[in-house]
């Protein structure tokens, strides 16, 4: 997947989880995912990095994020929600990217 479709699809689940705000459970429990995702990210990629290097890190992400996410905030149905856990932590750790611009 190329940076800009991956940025797409980041931007997409965002928007998806924001959209949820009218659940405030549920909303509130997508945070929590998005939070160990994002975690487990900043892991794996560091605190200096490049969007390609966040573009590689996605191409593997649905497998380190489902054990990250199923061990640290597992709630019913939360498997069918990593998808979009997982890529809006993605957009929200883009911001931090040496070359980052909106």
């Amino acid at each position: 997947m190329g940076l800009e479709t991956a940025r797409q699809e980041w931007e997409e689940a965002s928007r998806r989880i924001e959209r949820s705000r009218e659940d405030r459970l549920r909303y509130e429990r997508l945070l929590a995912q998005v939070d160990v995702v994002t975690a487990e990210l900043r892991r794996r990629v560091g605190q200096t990095y490049a969007l390609a290097d966040l573009a590689r890190a996605y191409g593997d992400a649905e497998r380190w994020a489902r054990t990250a996410v199923s061990e640290r905030a597992a709630t019913p149905g939360w498997a069918r929600d990593l998808a979009t856990v997982t890529a809006a932590a993605f957009h929200a750790y883009q911001l931090g990217a040496a070359d980052y611009e909106p």
